[in-house]
């Protein structure tokens, strides 16, 4: 073999070499990314009911239905340590509830901050403006498409929420 084909051997080795080590780059990256979703989707479905806790705050705004993930029906509530994004899944379930929701409103909200890529929401489980009450998840974090999927004693547990 002459010194011109060992030359082009070891050319085409050294791209050979830099191909794989491009393809092991990006198919690490596309795991990396992959795992990172299946980890945003781990935690938006964690809901706990141990770990919630409730808002009290003023209405600034309501979307019935928002471009914002996750996709729904949101709220921007002012609390006395800021605003917070809240999360009502299907606006048609307040509705059907008989609650509507303006700026100025003063509500109570039980739920749980979740967290979705680098953002974070407060999941809404249970909307309360004064007496009333609209429950828009289940105890699992599952959002509800209907006020007419409460059983008659989820009915009368809301009616008891204060």
């Amino acid at each position: 073999m002459g010194r011109d084909m060992k030359a082009a051997i070891r050319s085409y080795s050294g791209t050979l070499a830099l191909l794989i080590i491009l393809v092991f780059c990006i198919s690490a990256n596309a795991q990396q990314t992959q795992q990172a979703q299946q980890a945003d989707t781990q935690r938006l479905h964690a809901y706990g009911v141990n770990r919630e806790s409730f808002l009290l705050g003023t209405v600034v705004k309501f979307e019935s239905v928002s471009s914002a993930a996750p996709i729904g029906a949101h709220l921007t509530l002012q609390t006395p340590s800021g605003q917070v994004d809240v999360h009502l899944g299907n606006a048609k379930v307040l509705q059907a509830g008989h609650l509507e929701l303006n700026p100025g409103d003063n509500v109570r909200i039980v739920g749980e901050p979740l967290a979705l890529g680098d953002k974070t929401y407060f999941a809404a489980r249970i909307v309360q403006k004064g007496a009333q009450a609209v429950a828009v998840r289940n105890a699992k974090g599952y959002l509800l498409t209907s006020a007419s999927t409460l059983t008659p004693d989820q009915k009368q547990a809301l009616r008891g929420v204060r």
